[in-house]
């Protein structure tokens, strides 16, 4: 009986080990496929198990359907207006970059626009929560963390007194991130009390008939109020520390940059938020959209150009990945990185370095410590082939979390949203950038990296060969499991 059962198991086992080799390089990277097979044949009945859970980096077939329709229902009515204005030369690369960006996102890029940076953590909050307060129709809140804490509560009430004088309150809240933070049934008791309407993004509840691969998050922030104000950026709804015991004992604080959107870039932001009602609770929702015109405001010269770019699961391509490289090898002079987690695949990395080797200036932006151990150590282990090839690292200084997602090339463009330049953001999560054509812009992009800059600690290479051999050790393990998607 005993030799039955080895043999079962062996043939098991082999029948694994082939079918992988079958399966498992199927359109994905070479390096993500290595990876998987490295983790099926090393364990391999874990390694398959795991794969089977999250081997598929794509959305279910319904929500991926929803977006499609809704990208062609955005084509169909903006078709036309992506017409700015022309005061200013554009660079000759940006149309190019214009065009992927529609035919990807399905949004066109609109003139007439302004915007403002803020990057003191509760100051923005503050300025969100007396834009709810104005609101006359609408208020539409996601957030990838959404959480009712001392430093919250003045939004929640400002929501709640919105509802009270007739203004529809709806809310969108990542699932898993939501419930992992900290006082999350406070939190979802305060909405319902609040007589908000919300729901959970991605909500894996197989009992409810709700699954897709469970780190497929909706990593979005973004605050529409009326047709009017707009926020994005990378700052969560929530405490500066997250409210969680391991960061309040490291004295962590998270530093994060928000923008502050008027003009009909406002209706594209609200479009991303009706897809995303419309993927979790199949309501669509026409009477709060307005239509993305091609107002434009030539009298204004600081007036900015605009596009919305969104990315995840539910789409075809990679479609942040896509702009950011195609905005890295049409830089001509300046590029400026800021991202908290800076783990590239190896065609950033080698748009990045092919840009030094053109003579392209580059600065990366990074946090001095990292909240994410696995995270942090991978992203050191770039630090290395980066700073031979010419890219001067800068470590924003402890106890902060440099949260902020944007970079600027030359003196044209500036990206700001969501999106880390990792392969959890190109692939894995829901994201949105906004791509913005302005010098005034970029100006006051570049006033928040010399801030930065001023307080900042560079890496040198001298430096960085002093580590000790067990952090080199870490990082290149750390390496290896990055791939593992």
């Amino acid at each position: 009986m005993a030799d039955v059962v080895l043999l079962a198991l062996l043939l098991i086992d082999l029948t694994i080990r082939i079918s992988s080799v079958i399966i498992v390089p199927r359109n994905r990277r070479p390096s993500t496929a290595i990876a998987w097979l490295m983790a099926i044949f090393f364990l391999p009945y874990v390694g398959f198990l795991l794969f089977l859970l999250l081997g598929s980096y794509k959305l279910p077939k319904r929500r991926r359907d929803k977006q499609k329709a809704i990208n062609e229902f955005i084509i169909e009515t903006t078709e036309g207006i992506d017409r700015v204005s022309d005061d200013d030369p554009w660079p000759p690369w940006l149309r190019s970059v214009v065009e992927l960006n529609r035919n990807l996102g399905a949004m066109p890029l609109v003139g007439g626009n302004s915007a403002t940076l803020t990057g003191e953590y509760d100051e923005a909050i503050r300025q969100m929560t007396a834009d709810v307060a104005e609101a006359q129709r609408y208020v539409h809140v996601e957030f990838y963390i959404l959480s009712y804490d001392s430093v919250t509560k003045p939004f929640f009430e400002a929501m709640g007194a919105a509802v009270k004088r007739g203004v529809t309150v709806r809310v969108l809240l990542d699932h898993i991130a939501s419930v992992r933070a900290p006082g999350h049934k406070k939190t979802v008791k305060m909405l319902d009390r609040l007589g908000v309407r919300w729901s959970f993004m991605l909500p894996v509840q197989p009992l409810q008939g709700k699954y897709q691969r469970p780190d497929l998050r909706n990593h979005r922030k973004l605050l529409i109020i009326d047709s009017e104000v707009a926020w994005m950026g990378s700052q969560n709804m929530v405490d500066r520390s997250y409210n969680k015991r391991t960061n309040l004992k490291r004295g962590l604080k998270w530093q994060d940059l928000m923008t502050r959107l008027e003009g009909p870039i406002v209706a594209g932001l609200n479009a991303i938020f009706i897809t995303d009602w419309y993927s979790e609770t199949n309501e669509l929702l026409l009477r709060e959209t307005r239509a993305i015109t091609d107002e434009v405001i030539d009298k204004d010269p600081d007036a900015l150009d605009m596009q919305v770019v969104p990315s995840g699961p539910g789409f075809a391509g990679e479609n942040n990945l896509r702009l950011f490289l195609a905005l890295l090898y049409s830089a001509t002079d300046r590029v400026v990185i800021t991202s908290p987690y800076f783990v590239p695949d190896d065609a950033m990395l080698y748009a990045i370095t092919t840009a030094t080797q053109r003579g392209v200036s580059v600065d990366l932006f990074v946090s001095e410590i990292g909240d994410q151990a696995l995270v942090y150590h991978a992203q050191r282990s770039y630090y290395e082939g980066l700073l031979n090839a010419g890219v001067r690292i800068f470590m924003y200084p402890a106890p902060y979390i440099l949260h902020a997602k944007h970079f600027t090339i030359d003196d044209e463009v500036a990206v700001i949203g969501s999106s880390n330049m990792d392969m959890r953001s190109f692939s894995l999560n829901m994201e949105v950038s906004l791509m913005v054509r302005g010098r005034s812009f970029v100006e006051s992009m570049r006033r928040v990296e010399d801030g930065y800059r001023a307080i900042s600690k560079e890496l040198t290479k001298e430096a960085w060969h002093e580590q000790p051999l067990r952090s080199t050790i870490l990082d290149n393990l750390a390496r290896l499991t990055s791939a593992l998607q």
